[in-house]
C-alpha cells in the first residue's frame, strides 16, 4: 500500500485525485463542525433564556440536549487528533532516510496500539482518576466508570477517547529524535514507560482532579498541552537522542559536517499540513464544550494565526541566513507556532497569537542550532519544535493572556473563578511565576526520569541497533523489507525492466 501511494504521488492524475479526496474529507468535517456550532449556538441561546426565565425550559431537558451535543463535539475533535498520527508518520518518514522509512511507519502504528491498551488499563486512572495532587487511583481498566466524566457532561468513554489521542501524540513525539538507530524492542519498551506512567502522572498534576499545579494559589494554566503533551514529549525525545548517540555517519556542523537530508519533502510537507489540520481538534476540542462557541472560534483563529506567523517568520529567518527558501524550516516553523499557541490559545488575542507564532519560529531555529552544537542527533527537530517551543508557549500564557477570559465550562465560558491575565496586559507577574514553576518542575522531572528510562533500556542492550545492522539498514534488519523496491526505482529514459518483463509475459 505504501509503495502504491509513493508511486501514485509521482503521477499527476493520482496527485490530483489524492488532494481532491483529502479536500473533500476536510470539507465534510467542516460541514459537521459547522452543524455542531450551529446547534451549540441555538441551545446556548436556550440556556441563556433559561437563566432569564426559569419556566421556559426545564434544566433536565437542557442537560439532555447539552451533554449529547458536547459529547459529539468531543468525539469529532478526538477523531481529528487521532488523524494527526497520519501526519506524524508522513512527516517523520519524509525527514528520514529511505532505509528507515518502514521503521518510522511501524513505530507510529504499533505505538498507537500499545498506548491505547496501556492508557485503558492504567494510564487514564493515573491521570484522571480521583486521588491526591500527584497521582490518581480510580478507573483502572475503565472500571466503575460513570455515565459522564466529572463536571464536563461529556460521555465518559468519549472523554477517554479524546484523552487517549493526546497520550498517543505525546508518545509519538518521542520517536522523532530517535529515528534510524533505535531497535524496535527499544521502541516498545520506552513507549510503555511514556504511555503508562510518565505522561499520565505528569498530566495529573495539571489536568487531573486535584492536581497540585492546577490548585496552586495562582493555578498553572495549560489549555491544550504545550506542557502536558509537547514539553513532555520533546524532553523525552532529547533523553532518547542523548542515550542513543548520533546515527552512524552523522557529522555535526561544528565538526565540518551538516544535516542528513530527508529523502522525501513531498511526504514531509503533506504530513505537516495534516498535523496542522489535526490541531483544529487538538486546540478547539479542548473546550470540551460545543456550547462555548465563541471560545471555539477564538481558539481556532488563534491556532491558525500562530501557524501562519510561524511559517512566514521561519521562512524569512532562514532566507536571511542562507539565501535559500528552506522547506524543512518552513514546515517546522508553522509546527513551532502550533506548539507554542497550544497552551495560551484560549486566553490571548489574535495579535498575541501572531506574535507567539512568529517568536516560536525563531526560537525553533535557534534551538535546532543549539541541539546541533551540543552534538545531539535529532533528525526531525522534535526537541526544538515540541520541547523548547512547548516551554515558550507555556510561559506565553503568563505574558500574553488578555484578562478577558476565564475557563471553559460545560455550558460555555466560566468567569466565576476569575480571568487569566498576563504581564503584558496588566496582570503582574503572578501568572508568569506560576507558569515558570510548572514548566521548570515538569521539565526537570521528565528529564531525570527520561534519562533513567532510556539509559536503563540501553543498559540491557535493547535501545540501539548493533552497528552492523544499522549499516545494513533498519528496515531490512528489523522489518524484513524496504519501503521502496528496486523495480520502482528506475530512472532511465525507457520503460523499467520489470514493465518489459511483464509485457513479455502477457505476450506469451
Amino acid at each position: 500500500m505504501i509503495r502504491r501511494f509513493v508511486e501514485g504521488m509521482k503521477q499527476r492524475d493520482s496527485r490530483r485525485f489524492f488532494f481532491t479526496y483529502l479536500g473533500g474529507k476536510m470539507a465534510g468535517t467542516a460541514v459537521v463542525l459547522a452543524g455542531m456550532l450551529g446547534l451549540a449556538w441555538y441551545f446556548g441561546g436556550q440556556a441563556g433564556a433559561q437563566t432569564a426565565d426559569a419556566t421556559q425550559v426545564p434544566v433536565e431537558t437542557l442537560t439532555n440536549v447539552i451533554n449529547p451535543v458536547n459529547t459529539v463535539w468531543v468525539l469529532v475533535a478526538a477523531f481529528l487528533v487521532f488523524f494527526m498520527q497520519a501526519g506524524f508518520m508522513m512527516l517523520e518518514a519524509g525527514f528520514a532516510r529511505t532505509r528507515e522509512t518502514v521503521n518510522v511507519l511501524m513505530e507510529c502504528i504499533v505505538d498507537t496500539a500499545m498506548c491505547g491498551i496501556f492508557f485503558w488499563a492504567i494510564g487514564f486512572a493515573f491521570m484522571f482518576g480521583e486521588g491526591n495532587g500527584w497521582i490518581g487511583h480510580q478507573y483502572f481498566f475503565l472500571s466503575s466508570a460513570p455515565a459522564t466524566y466529572g463536571t464536563t457532561g461529556v460521555a465518559f468513554l468519549a472523554f477517554w477517547l479524546f484523552q487517549f489521542a493526546f497520550a498517543d501524540t505525546a508518545s509519538t513525539i518521542v520517536s522523532g529524535a530517535m529515528v534510524g538507530r533505535t531497535s524496535f524492542k527499544g521502541d516498545l519498551l520506552y513507549s510503555i514507560g511514556v504511555s503508562a506512567f510518565i505522561y499520565p502522572i505528569v498530566g495529573h498534576w495539571i489536568w487531573g482532579p486535584g492536581g497540585w499545579l492546577a490548585t496552586m494559589d495562582t493555578p498553572f494554566r495549560d489549555f491544550a498541552g504545550s506542557t502536558v503533551v509537547h514539553t513532555v514529549g520533546g524532553v523525552l525525545a532529547l533523553c532518547g537522542a542523548i542515550a542513543l548517540g548520533p546515527r552512524l555517519g552523522r557529522k555535526f556542523k561544528r565538526d565540518g559536517g551538516s544535516f542528513m537530508v530527508g529523502h522525501d519533502m513531498t511526504i514531509a510537507a503533506v504530513g505537516g499540513i495534516i498535523l496542522w489540520f489535526g490541531w483544529y481538534g487538538f486546540n478547539p476540542g479542548s473546550t470540551l464544550s460545543a456550547m462555548d462557541f465563541e471560545g471555539i472560534g477564538r481558539v481556532a483563529a488563534n491556532t491558525t494565526l500562530a501557524a501562519c506567523a510561524g511559517c512566514l517568520v521561519g521562512l524569512a529567518f532562514m532566507y536571511l541566513r542562507t539565501k535559500k527558501w528552506d522547506p524543512g524550516i518552513t514546515i517546522n516553523g508553522f509546527l513551532a507556532g502550533l506548539v507554542a499557541i497550544t497552551a495560551p490559545c484560549y486566553w490571548v488575542s489574535p495579535l498575541g497569537a501572531v506574535i507567539i507564532g512568529g517568536v516560536a519560529a525563531i526560537i525553533c531555529v535557534l534551538a535546532i542550532d543549539l541541539i546541533e552544537f551540543i552534538r545531539v542527533d535529532d533528525p526531525i527537530g522534535a526537541v526544538a519544535v515540541h520541547g523548547v517551543c512547548g516551554i515558550f508557549g507555556t510561559l506565553a500564557v503568563g505574558l500574553f493572556a488578555t484578562g478577558d477570559f476565564g475557563v471553559p465550562g460545560a455550558t460555555g465560558a466560566d468567569v466565576s473563578t476569575g480571568t487569566v491575565t498576563g504581564l503584558f496586559y496588566g496582570g503582574g507577574t503572578d501568572q508568569l511565576v506560576a507558569q515558570l514553576i510548572g514548566s521548570a518542575f515538569v521539565t526537570v522531572v521528565v528529564l531525570v526520569v527520561g534519562l533513567v528510562l532510556m539509559f536503563s533500556i540501553k543498559a540491557v542492550n535493547q535501545l540501539r541497533l548493533p552497528a552492523e545492522h544499522e549499516l545494513e539498514g533498519i528496515d531490512i534488519v528489523e522489518h524484513g523489507g524496504s519501503a521502496y523496491h528496486p523495480e520502482f526505482a528506475y530512472m532511465g529514459g525507457g520503460p523499467p525492466a520489470a514493465a518489459l518483463s511483464g509485457a513479455r509475459l502477457l505476450d506469451e
